[in-house]
């Protein structure tokens, strides 16, 4: 395949938006989230910790102490792309990500989202 080729495949893709998670699996602890990009989000928060800059202070910890291999980052739902009026993906995001923090609960002990008010 070609140059040109391939970048038109990659402008025409679809992006998945959707639910992630990133867990400590010595600690059995867990970061989740939500994004429009997914992979993005990702890389990000790889990156970040990486570089010793995640702004979540206790995965940071986490991660300098158990290390690269003692974490996974997951992928839990995505989000069938839909068009038309009304539609928010940002919306159902939201949703979709608290019925993902009601079923896991990463708090305290078992997880570094702060708990909602």
């Amino acid at each position: 395949m070609d140059k040109r080729t391939l970048k038109r495949q990659y402008k025409e893709s679809e992006i998945p938006a959707g639910i992630y998670r990133v867990v400590n699996t010595q600690a059995d602890r867990s970061l989740v989230g939500s994004s429009v990009n997914l992979p993005a989000i990702l890389n990000r928060h790889r990156g970040e910790l990486k570089l010793g800059a995640h702004r979540n202070q206790e995965l940071q910890r986490d991660w300098n102490e158990f290390g690269e291999d003692a974490f996974a980052f997951e992928i839990l739902d995505t989000l069938a792309p839909r068009a038309g009026p009304g539609y928010d993906v940002k919306r159902e995001l939201g949703i979709l990500e608290e019925l993902w923090l009601e079923r896991l609960a990463p708090y305290g002990e078992r997880g570094y989202n702060t708990r909602p008010k």
